[in-house]
Order: structure tokens, then C-alpha cells, then sequence
């Protein structure tokens, strides 16, 4: 008979002692107040969380009994829950000695969660560090590949020297409000060291020099870390780009990095600033309309110096 030919299904232990509403339910969101000790961070979570005048203003508005949005979590195989979205209300009831917190309960993968936990906190933060974008924007292209969608992450690094395909570096771009090209250099500070990176939030090394560091290697990256920190020199795009070209040929040398880093860069040069009008009454009217006011200035500056050393040199007989 085809009734025997065909394979039975048998009922799941699931099927058996549950009911469809307890099974249907559970695939649905539901707020629950979960304990604070049993909610692990997300792993590898790019986001600081600090104790400024945001977090004082959570603990606050918690202590006073308002409103808190729910944070998002998903449970763990060992009964605990991961924080997807919600770090900072976390650390807030935690300062505020609460043992619970609201939370939304959602059945995620991996992928799913790391997505909208980037996604939750790129929307709600108003200051997003450089370093929080690039391992952020990493770990959404590394989810978005696992889901099988058509954006394959790396590529050969001579046909893209950012190693990243146009195309995935577009599609995040757009869903994130950057720039394609912005997207793959945040992408390329996860190759700095740390102490580098670190320089960048801090805005004491400009963006665009640290993307062409990141294609030194630690250990010449960690020379200019040295040289940065005691001698306080700041590398400028031209001097970056000259040491990365220096590193794809093979001949990087500390002492090629000491040699470019050490050259006095434009900005850095001690400029004399003279009001104008201290100055205007000692230059003649065909002077200024000639256009040629420090030619003039230098002149004078030098005749001066020339008359000052006869001087010394008559009273020296």
C-alpha cells in the first residue's frame, strides 16, 4: 500500500507535552524582568560603555521610576541570557543597585544578533567612536556573508588593495548612511594595533593617516607608536602614504620611519603673525600694490641684521 511505502513522521518530545499556544508563544518577543548577574555581554561587543553624563542621566531617570526602554537578549543554551541591545541600561541599573531589568526576549542566531546589535546602537548613539565603526562594520559584513547573501568579504588584496568587494562595501554603505569608500577604510583600522587605534579616537592621529598605517606591519607600526609617543609627532597623509609604499616594496626600515617622521611637515612650522595695522604705515603705497609686501619686509629685516653686525664689528676694534 503507498499508505506504507511513505515514512511516518513520528511526534518530537516537544510535540508530545506541549500544547501549539505554549510552542506558538514561544517564538514570539516577551518583556520579562531578567536578573542583571544573568545576562552576559555580547561577545566581542565593539561599543564603550562609559561612566559619563549619558550614564548619570540613565541611573537617574531609573532611580526616579521612569519610563526605560526594554533591552533586547536572547536566552543561552545554559539558561543565562547574551545582551544584544541595551550595554549601557545594563551598567545603569547596575549603578543604580537594581538586581533586574526590563528586557525583551528574542530567539536569534548568531547572525541575527550580532546584526541588530550593530544596527540598535549605530541608531541610537549620538558619538560613535572611529574604532566602534570599524570592528562594527565588520561584524555585520561577516554576519550578512553567513546569511548567504551576496556580499563576500574578502578579495584578493591585488585587484583590492582595501580588500574589500565594491559590492558589499556599497550595500552597508547605503543601509548605514557612509560613503562606499568610507565604509572599507573604517574597515582597514582593524589591522592597527591597539596603542595606534587608540589615537584615533582620540583625534590625535587624522583618519586618513591611519588607514595607510594599517597596511605597515605590527612590528613597524608599533616603531611609529615609539616614535609618536615620545617625540609627539603626528604623521600626515603624505608621510603615511610614503611609508605604505615603502612597506609593499620591502624597504621599510625603522629608520626610514624615523627619517619621514622626523621631517618638518608645513603645519608645523612657527609662523609670526603682525597686525596689519602695527605695520601698514612703514610700507609704501607701490610696495603694497605691487603685491610684493614680505619680499619687502624680508628686505628690511635683512638690512637691519646687516647694519646691527657692522656694529658690533666697529665697536669690537
Amino acid at each position: 500500500m503507498k499508505e506504507q511505502e511513505q515514512k511516518m513522521k513520528l511526534p518530537s518530545i516537544d510535540d508530545l507535552f506541549t500544547t501549539q499556544e505554549e510552542r506558538d508563544n514561544r517564538q514570539k518577543d516577551y518583556i520579562e524582568y531578567i536578573s542583571i548577574k544573568d545576562i552576559d555581554n555580547f561577545p566581542n561587543h565593539p561599543f564603550s560603555v562609559n561612566d559619563d553624563e549619558l550614564m548619570d542621566n540613565i541611573v537617574r531617570s531609573i532611580n526616579s521610576n521612569k519610563f526605560i526602554p526594554p533591552a533586547i537578549v536572547r536566552p543561552k543554551e545554559n539558561g543565562k541570557y547574551e545582551m544584544v541591545a541595551g550595554h549601557r541600561r545594563k551598567r545603569a541599573f547596575q549603578k543604580a543597585n537594581k538586581k533586574e531589568m526590563p528586557c525583551i526576549i528574542k530567539n536569534l542566531t548568531d547572525d541575527e544578533a550580532t546584526i541588530l546589535m550593530v544596527d540598535t546602537n549605530l541608531n541610537q548613539r549620538q558619538e560613535i567612536l572611529p574604532s566602534e565603526k570599524a570592528f562594527a562594520y565588520k561584524m555585520k559584513l561577516e554576519a550578512m556573508r553567513h546569511q548567504g547573501k551576496r556580499v563576500d568579504l574578502l578579495e584578493d588584496e591585488t585587484s583590492d588593495p582595501m580588500g574589500w568587494k565594491l559590492e558589499s562595501a556599497n550595500k552597508l554603505g547605503k543601509e548605514v548612511g557612509e560613503s562606499m569608500t568610507n565604509i572599507r577604510r573604517y574597515i582597514r583600522l582593524t589591522h592597527l594595533i591597539p596603542e595606534l587605534l587608540e589615537q584615533v579616537d582620540l583625534k590625535r592621529i587624522a583618519f586618513r593617516p591611519a588607514v595607510e598605517l594599517s597596511y605597515l606591519s605590527e612590528e613597524n607600526q608599533y616603531v611609529v607608536q615609539n616614535i609618536f609617543e615620545f617625540d609627539e609627532v603626528t604623521p600626515s597623509l603624505s608621510q603615511a602614504i610614503r611609508l605604505k609604499k615603502l612597506e609593499q616594496e620591502g624597504k621599510l626600515t625603522e629608520e626610514k620611519i624615523e627619517e619621514i617622521l622626523g621631517q618638518e611637515k608645513p603645519n608645523q612650522k612657527e609662523f609670526i603673525k603682525i597686525h596689519n595695522e602695527r605695520i601698514d604705515k612703514y610700507i609704501p603705497q607701490k610696495i603694497k600694490e605691487s603685491g610684493k609686501v614680505e619680499d619687502f619686509i624680508i628686505q628690511c629685516v635683512e638690512e637691519h641684521n646687516k647694519r646691527e653686525r657692522l656694529k658690533q664689528e666697529r665697536n669690537a676694534r
